[in-house]
Order: C-alpha cells, then structure tokens, then sequence
C-alpha cells in the first residue's frame, strides 16, 4: 500500500500563473510534500507585487518562474521545479502540463482563466483546480471549494472581482490559494 507521503512525493503538478495565487499554491504544494512542480508564467516580479505575492524586494525585476524557483528550492531542495518562461496559450498548455496530474489555473484574466480550463479539460486527461472570486477583504468563511466534476475544482466566493471590489489583498488572495492547494493535494492523496 502506497503511503500519503509517497503519493504526495511522487505527484508532479501543474501551476499556471505565478502571482497572488500561484505564487502562493506552488509554495503550500511544496510545504505539503509535492515532489514535482511544473511552473509557467510569463512575467517579471514588479513593485507592485510584494503586498500579495510570495516574493522579495531583492526580486522585483526578476522573471516570476526565477524568483519563485529560487523561493521554492530554499523550502526543498530536493523538489524537481521545471519552469516555463512563457504565456500559457491553447497551443502550448497540453505540452508545458503534459507530466502533470493537476493544474492549477492561477491566472489573472478571466479570458485566460476559461481559455486554460477549457483546454486542460478537453485536450488532456488532467484535472483542473481553478479560482473565481478572490477580490476583497473581509468575510473569510465566503470561499468555499467547490467540485463542478470529476475533472474540475472551483474555489473562490464565486462573485467579488477586481472591478467589483477595485482591491486584491493578500488575506483573501492566500485563502483562495490554500484552498486550491487542499483541494490538489486531497486529488492526489484520493484520486
């Protein structure tokens, strides 16, 4: 019988986006035992960042798929971090996540956000764990996880977006992303 903490080591995941959520779902993946991560973002780390993002001052103008590497190996670094500099686009998603068993959608447009479930959901085998609703503060106990299929994880509180609440916190950008990082990690652990 294969243990939790076997499971957990041998899963490779997919994290699409480094900001406020994936900055932050790669980091509780890899404090949860993930052995291999698949990172993939096209940005550099910006001032602007630091107030939400699992990043340092020293790394504002690094590549976000550097920086975080670097911030991921010093949690473990025996982790296998594969990072792709790059837009995620239909074309180039089946092939960046191709080793991965989840993705985790962290990105920030929500044209991009249905663009990457879409295409993880019918051009792979791959499952999804995805966020809508993450602006705001207040009321934490309004993100909830919820399974949408057999393939598919949502969490978020389902309504609040930056043009609704015109702010993104830390606090509420953190929760979300833990609970994608539950809910990949309970895929694993019982697929």
């Amino acid at each position: 019988m294969v243990s939790i903490a076997e499971k957990l080591v041998n899963a490779t995941v997919g994290v699409a986006g480094l900001g406020g959520l994936g900055s932050v779902v790669a980091e509780c993946l890899l404090r949860s035992g993930i052995g291999k991560l698949i990172i993939a973002d096209f940005d550099a780390v910006d001032k602007s960042n630091l107030n939400r993002q699992r990043y340092f001052a020293d790394q504002v103008g690094k590549l976000k798929v550097e920086a975080a590497k670097e911030n991921l190996l010093r949690i473990n670094p025996k982790a296998v971090i594969e990072s792709y500099n790059q837009k995620i686009t239909a074309e180039n998603a089946p092939r960046i996540f191709a080793e991965a068993t989840v993705v985790a959608e962290c990105l920030d447009e929500a044209e991009q956000k249905q663009m990457l479930v879409e295409t993880i959901l019918t051009k792979t085998d791959k499952a999804v764990v995805s966020a809508s609703g993450i602006a705001g503060f207040g009321d934490s106990n309004s993100i909830e996880t919820r399974r949408m299929s057999d393939k598919l994880i949502v969490c978020g509180d389902f309504e609040s977006g930056i043009d609704n609440n015109k702010i993104v916190t830390a606090g509420r950008v953190g929760i979300v992303a833990c609970h994608q990082a539950n809910a990949i990690v309970e895929l694993i652990v019982y697929p």
